[in-house]
């Protein structure tokens, strides 16, 4: 793939890892809201969830392309989830490499923004310790 092919493919990767983050992120979010009543958690995750975000959202939005997603279809194991604890385990484990390709995908845009989702998946390791562990 060639330079120029790269920035399209590279916004369609940030969008899908984006949403994917913040999607993770929400739903541990609400599974400590309004299962757990944990307002310490749900409050970190709140901000967490706030703080990933791009200023030019807008602009990677036309690079989406659903249509053409060659894994868009779920697995047998993702449709599986035994109690609270495998859901949020699992939400945890997604919202974590979402910000990892994020973190990969700025260090060629933008490194500040780069650490920025760095600084999130450190905050989402020691989330997932907090929430599990107990």
């Amino acid at each position: 793939m060639t330079s120029n092919n790269i920035q399209p493919k590279l916004f369609r990767l940030i969008d899908a890892n984006l949403n994917r983050l913040k999607e993770g992120i929400r739903v541990i979010e609400d599974i400590n809201r309004y299962l757990y009543d944990n307002k310490t958690i749900s409050s970190k995750l709140k901000e967490l969830r706030h703080l990933a975000k791009i200023d030019n959202y807008l602009e990677i939005l036309p690079y989406r392309d659903i249509q053409n997603d060659v894994l868009k279809a779920s697995v047998e194991t993702e449709m599986i989830r035994e109690n609270i604890s495998s859901l949020l385990l699992a939400n945890y484990k997604r919202a974590q490499e979402a910000s990892r390709v994020l973190e990969e995908a700025f260090k060629l845009l933008d490194p500040a923004k780069s650490e920025n989702f760095k600084t999130i998946r450190y905050e989402l390791y020691a989330l997932e310790q907090e929430n599990l562990s107990k």
